[in-house]
């Protein structure tokens, strides 16, 4: 240890030190700053791009969220056109069954008023063969028993005293 201090030289040792004060200066000037400089660009690079993944992050959500309450008024909007659309079913429905019934008591009724028109046509048309063939036999019955002139002038004489007493 004695051959390091006596080999020791004042002048080289300043000589060096101040060698390394100006290699310390420009380092500091011309290779820390822009190494500094370009940690911290590269940090806030990554802070950077933390935050829009952080902001990419909460937009996703909102999209979920939107497309979740899209997809709710969705359904609820088919919902409720199914409902309106069973609606208009059953209302067609029973206007139908409506006009159907409505139909059938006028062929019903419109039925019933032929069958009235056929009976009386047809009890008409019996009355009229019933007299025809009442006349027909009464005129067959009177020509009988009024065959000779004493019979008809008989005849003739009752209907005058009933007549009379009537």
């Amino acid at each position: 240890m004695e051959t390091l201090l006596n080999d020791f030289s004042p002048g080289l040792f300043f000589m060096q030190l101040i060698i390394l004060v100006i290699l310390i200066v420009l380092l500091g000037k011309f290779a820390w700053k822009p190494i500094l400089n370009s940690l911290e660009e590269r940090e806030s690079g990554i802070e950077d791009a933390l935050s829009a993944a952080e902001e990419a992050r909460k937009e996703m959500q909102n999209l979920t969220a939107d497309n979740e309450r899209l997809a709710k008024e969705a359904r609820a909007e088919r919902d409720a056109m199914m409902k309106e659309a069973r609606e208009i079913r059953d209302k067609m429905i029973a206007e139908a069954k409506e006009d159907a019934k409505e139909v059938t008591t006028k062929l019903i009724e419109t039925a019933q008023a032929s069958i009235v028109q056929e009976k009386q046509a047809a009890l008409a048309d019996i009355k009229k063969n019933v007299a025809e063939l009442s006349i027909g036999i009464a005129e067959s019955v009177i020509k009988k028993e009024l065959s000779s002139k004493e019979d008809q002038l008989k005849l003739v004489e009752e209907t005058l005293k009933n007549v009379t007493l009537n």
